[in-house]
């Protein structure tokens, strides 16, 4: 096994190459990250308790927005801490195709992609000082995805929160085995 940079792993056989990138490791942040995430429940959970007293059609549509915003945040936060903590993005290719997997622990789902019907394989690139670089690289957030392509009409993105020179590594190993394997299958014909 063979590594890219800290969080890519990779497998390179002759008929297929396997790529299992692990999540960003957050140290102390990851102590941070867990007293926020229950601060926010402990504020749903004081919201939740004045809702349950008798109040206004005003104040109670007011909290009943505020726990509509605080429910959809605190699933968002969750999610991003099961993949902080638990989640992998598992990238197999073989001679016919993509199979690209993103589980938090076992939990997750396979899907397989035929490598002739993959086009416009290309790397998403964030501009240093721009908004979104910044939103990717805060600790709240799964981050964006940093490799993508189309399948027919449909955009397939995967690599999430990589550092560039460890995306552009794996998109040129991923480049040059799917033209080998689409040169060889040519040939085959």
């Amino acid at each position: 096994m063979k590594w890219i940079g800290e969080r890519i792993s990779f497998l390179d056989k002759k008929e297929s190459i396997s790529f299992v990138i692990y999540p960003p490791k957050l140290g102390r942040k990851k102590g941070l990250l867990i007293t926020w995430f229950l601060l926010w429940l402990l504020i749903g959970g004081y919201v939740g308790a004045q809702m349950l007293k008798e109040n206004g059609d005003q104040e109670y549509l007011m909290l009943f927005i505020f726990m509509t915003f605080w429910l959809y945040f605190a699933i968002r936060v969750f999610r991003s801490m099961m993949y902080l903590f638990f989640g992998r993005e598992y990238i197999k290719l073989d001679k016919t195709t993509l199979r690209i997997k993103r589980s938090i622990g076992a939990y997750g789902q396979t899907k397989q992609y035929f490598i002739e019907n993959i086009s416009k394989f290309e790397m998403i690139t964030l501009k240093e000082n721009s908004f979104q670089k910044v939103y990717d690289d805060s600790v709240w957030v799964r981050g964006s995805n940093r490799i993508q392509f189309e399948f027919f009409t449909k955009r397939i993105s995967f690599g999430r929160k990589l550092e560039d020179q460890d995306a552009k590594m794996m998109f040129q190993i991923l480049t040059k085995r799917i033209e080998k394997y689409l040169k060889s299958k040519k040939k085959g014909e």
